[in-house]
């Protein structure tokens, strides 16, 4: 089943240029490019997308409006891709509930790469930005949530690893464990978190003090 997705971007030769990258793959059918946020929701509604490509500043709503009114109903994944390397921008997003944030000089495999880790639940942001936001804008604090069940040790190694910006298989490079290993520790944090997505585990690491050296 190929990945449907949904454009929203007010800039035609945007709309024009992300369409025609994706469409360039036997895995990804766009489904719908629209022009502001509100036509946006409309075609989710409308054609059910599994990933939504989403500008932050657009006419009627805004990507962060329609990044709120989404979270939480499972689909679409909603990858945001911005002109705008802001970090209240980032900080906003992500905590929405947006399972990526791009900038839109960033190339066309990061794209495809971002828009199929979506699909599968997966986040990817910008390597640019991944460490400085989740440093600078989740300073350690009591108040970060406390997970429903203690992590192992092995779990927190994981945590730290991706808190740093490491991949999955890079993760599991550095720790000598397999793949589906880290997967399934991810997937027990996620659990223990009640995060959405790896940005959620991520950025809880940074707050926590986890992702410090002396963590």
């Amino acid at each position: 089943m190929a990945i449907r997705v949904v454009i929203a971007d007010d800039q035609e030769m945007v709309r024009t240029g992300f369409r025609m990258i994706l469409e360039s793959l036997p895995d990804i059918e766009v489904v719908a490019d629209v022009v502001d946020g509100e036509a946006a929701l409309a075609a989710v509604a409308e054609h059910r997308p599994d990933v939504l490509l989403l500008d932050i500043r657009m006419p009627k709503l805004d990507g962060l409006e329609v990044t709120r009114r989404l979270a939480g109903n499972g689909t679409p994944r909603i990858v945001i891709v911005t002109t705008f390397d802001l970090d209240e921008y980032v900080h906003a997003a992500l905590h929405g509930g947006a399972s990526g944030f791009l900038l839109k000089d960033a190339s066309p495999a990061m794209l495809v790469e971002a828009v199929r880790a979506a699909a599968v639940g997966d986040s990817l942001v910008s390597p640019a930005i991944t460490v400085r936001l989740l440093r600078e804008m989740a300073p350690r604090s009591p108040a970060a949530r406390r997970p429903a069940e203690p992590l192992t040790d092995r779990e927190r190694e994981v945590v730290r690893c991706l808190a740093r910006g490491k991949t999955n298989a890079e993760i599991a490079a550095e720790l000598f464990v397999s793949l589906s290993t880290v997967k399934t520790h991810l997937a027990n944090v996620q659990t223990k978190l009640d995060a959405r997505n790896r940005v959620e585990i991520a950025a809880w690491a940074w707050e926590s003090g986890l992702a410090t050296p002396t963590a």
